[in-house]
């Protein structure tokens, strides 16, 4: 393991978070080192989801659907798809060095202290911050890789902690707007909860090896925590005016054309523009259901709700088609428990929680690609 000393007062021990070497690391640095404080690299979500998987149940999974979280769900899953594949592979769970230290820290009866930032705030900032081509470029990179690509070695890892930074750097090739958010800024919020901890006593910091250059160099440099910084590195932006603007603008505009030809008496040109705003609402979005392979009835949902939420942007057809696909092929503890592993893609399709969270996000997708296409069409025949 790699072990930097800012100071007397302050180590970094830097891991790889699907390793018993690392978990056993973690809990001798807490015995040896003696600190005051253990610096642990999660936050209360993530502490959450590792130390009470269980929590994850069905009524957890509907209230994901009906907040509209599937899609940042989809994403939180697929980058931890590596990580969650090696740790099967080597027997630990991910996250088992993390909570080695914690459990030595409690035994020795020292404190701990959570110092990374809120993995949905993380997640928010990251999807936001990406361009369409970035999270193209993720999303490929995650489904489409080479099969001999995945079979990275757990012992080549703990053996050449730069072959850990190596991975995060092709992250930030992928997509550098990701990479500034995963990497640079949870470096510097890192460095700074942890530069808070340094009055209080001796503080071992145990953090992923990826982070370990870029923490260390924060805090050698004796930083200066700045309030304003960190609420900044807090802040999720709003969506860009310009999409509240197209998210709004299509309905009404859509909603304006039919007033307008119902007031010109035009029936038919209204009856056709109707019968195409339903038709391509309908079959784009029951086919994104279908992609997932939803149940029938998710798909008949999609079908019905998409004409009408497309009309409402406070609504979403893939809402709709996932509450119903999670009722009527409700997932077990087993398919919860299977799905938090992760340890194939195959999950998203095979497995029912994974369906569920498919089933919204690619009714929600064909939903807008319907409403698109559809308006495109109509206003094209006005024209």
């Amino acid at each position: 393991m790699t072990i930097v000393d800012i100071d007397d007062n302050l180590r970094l021990l830097g891991t790889a978070h699907i390793s018993k070497a690392s978990a056993d690391a973690a809990r001798r640095e807490v015995s040896e080192y003696e600190p005051d404080i253990v610096a642990i690299e999660l936050c209360k979500s993530r502490l959450d989801a590792l130390s009470r998987p269980e929590r994850f149940d069905n009524e957890t999974l509907g209230k994901v659907l009906r907040e509209g979280k599937a899609p940042l769900v989809l994403f939180q899953s697929m980058l931890a798809v590596e990580q969650r594949r090696m740790g099967l592979a080597e027997g630990e769970k991910p996250g088992t060095d993390l909570l080695a230290a914690m459990q030595a820290a409690s035994e020795a009866q020292k404190e701990v202290a959570l110092v990374d930032r809120d993995i949905q705030t993380t997640l928010r900032r990251a999807w936001r911050r990406m361009r369409f081509r970035e999270k193209w470029r993720v999303m490929s990179a995650l489904l489409f890789q080479e099969e001999e690509d995945e079979e990275i070695q757990v012992d080549e890892l703990l053996e050449n902690t730069d072959l850990i930074t190596e991975l995060m750097g092709e992250l930030r090739d992928v997509a550098p707007a990701a990479g500034e958010v995963l990497i640079d800024e949870r470096d510097e919020f890192l460095a700074s909860s942890i530069q808070q901890l340094r009055p209080e006593g001796k503080v071992l910091a145990v953090i992923g090896a990826g982070h370990l250059e870029g923490v260390a160099a924060h805090l050698r440099n004796n930083i200066e925590v700045d309030k304003e910084r960190l609420r900044e590195l807090n802040r999720v932006e709003p969506p860009h005016r310009a999409w509240k603007g197209v998210k709004w603008g299509i309905p009404v505009l859509m909603l304006g054309l039919f007033a307008w030809m119902a007031s010109q008496g035009d029936m038919a040109a209204l009856k056709e523009a109707a019968i195409t705003w339903l038709a391509l609402n309908a079959v784009l979005a029951a086919l994104g259901a279908a992609i997932a392979r939803g149940h029938p009835l998710s798909i008949l949902t999609a079908a019905i709700a998409s004409p009408i939420t497309s009309l409402n942007p406070m609504l979403a057809a893939g809402w709709f088609a996932g509450l119903v696909q999670l009722n009527v092929a409700a997932p077990s503890t087993k398919d919860l428990q299977a799905f938090l592993k992760l340890d194939q893609l195959s999950l998203f399709w095979k497995n029912k929680v994974g369906r569920v969270l498919l089933v919204t996000a690619f009714a929600n997708l064909g939903s807008t690609a319907g409403a698109w296409i559809a308006g495109s069409a109509i206003i094209g025949s006005l024209l």
